[in-house]
This record gives structure tokens, C-alpha cells and sequence, in this order.
């Protein structure tokens, strides 16, 4: 087991860890507030920061406002727990969203990769990086796109191929001012989030 700290967050690694085991850990509803990522043995267990779920609460607002100004239809699945046991590979992420696939979705209540699709945009904070590669994760579950927020930069990529390609401006999120939407981010504290997003929308 390795174990980092930094910013407040913490990461834990486990090695030789089952499917079976990850699952029943996944499952387990007194691990609450704890992000998990399963790859083929090693099992990271993230406890965010305040600093990590304020951004991803705050990016992930200026999405789904974004997508209503503009009539998006989106389908927000969050941190759900998305599986591929045929891969042995599973992840929780920051933030997710259907977007081109949301009527693929509409109405359920559960996720089965095994025959729905994985969601459209993931949304990952990084105030410290993982010691798994989540990149290569994500691409051989088939997400196509990923925005990464560092504290400073706002990555986007596409999935091309069997990997993700860095992306000027969102593909999914057709126009999504990615400028304005670091601004606002780095503008925490310097005014409520109700105010931070209501100038975010009032240039859209």
C-alpha cells in the first residue's frame, strides 16, 4: 500500500486487489465522499479536499448552466460508479455527464457499460495527480471526451484512437467558452458562487 498526501487530499494505493473485492468495496455506502479507481488490480482510493470539491462543484454548475442557456439537453451522472468487469477496470469521476447520448439514457437509474454507453464528458480535478494512468482508463472504457482542471489549466481531450488528442475547444459542449469558464474558477473567493456564475452566464 502507498499512501500521498498533498493539498489536504489524500490518495491511497492498493495493489493485488480482486474485482470481487473492489466491487464489494464500490458497493459499501460507508465509504461516502471517497473516489475510487479500479485497474486491473490496483485500487486507488481518492478523499478530495475542500479546494478539490469546491472547483468540481463549481465547473460542474458552470456546465449545466451553460447547457441550459443555450437548450443543451444533458443528463448528469455525476460520480457514478461506471464498471467494465469483462476489462477489470472501474471508475468514479469528478464529474460526468450524457450529453450526444442523453436519450440513450433518459430515465434510468442504473448504468450497465455492458449495454449502455459510457457517459459523453468526464470532468476530473487534479490538485494531485493518480497514480493510475486514468487517461488510458477512460479511453478503453470509451469516453470520448475529458477536461482536466489542475488549479491553474483547463485540459480538454479527444478520444482518438486509443488516446486522448488535447483539444482546443470542447466537442461535445459545442462553444462552451472554456476562457471564461477558468476564470471564474480562479476567481473563488472573490465573490459568491451565486455571482461567479451569474457573470459567467451573463457573457453567454
Amino acid at each position: 500500500m502507498s499512501r500521498t498526501t498533498t493539498h489536504g487530499e489524500q490518495r491511497v494505493l492498493l495493489r493485488s486487489i480482486s474485482w470481487q473485492t473492489y466491487e464489494t468495496l464500490a458497493d459499501n455506502p460507508d465509504r461516502a465522499g471517497r473516489l475510487m479507481t479500479y485497474d486491473q488490480g490496483l485500487l486507488e482510493i481518492m478523499s478530495p479536499s475542500m479546494a478539490h470539491e469546491s472547483d468540481k462543484s463549481l465547473l460542474g454548475r458552470l456546465v449545466e448552466m451553460y447547457s441550459l442557456v443555450r437548450g443543451i439537453d444533458l443528463a448528469s451522472s455525476a460520480s457514478t460508479a461506471f464498471k467494465r468487469p469483462d476489462l477489470k477496470r472501474g471508475f468514479e469521476a469528478d464529474e460526468s455527464y450524457y450529453i450526444q447520448n442523453e436519450k440513450l439514457v433518459r430515465g434510468k437509474r442504473e448504468i450497465d457499460l455492458a449495454f449502455d454507453p459510457p457517459p459523453d464528458l468526464v470532468i476530473e480535478i487534479e490538485m494531485t495527480r493518480s497514480a493510475i494512468n486514468k487517461l488510458a482508463l477512460l479511453a478503453s472504457i470509451g469516453v470520448p471526451e475529458v477536461w482536466r482542471y489542475d488549479g491553474e489549466t483547463l485540459w480538454l481531450g479527444r478520444l482518438t484512437d486509443d488516446d486522448y488528442q488535447p483539444i482546443a475547444a470542447s466537442e461535445v459542449l459545442d462553444e462552451f467558452p472554456v476562457g471564461d469558464a477558468v476564470a471564474t474558477l480562479k476567481s473563488v473567493g472573490s465573490a459568491s458562487e451565486t455571482e461567479l456564475i451569474r457573470r459567467f452566464v451573463e457573457k453567454l
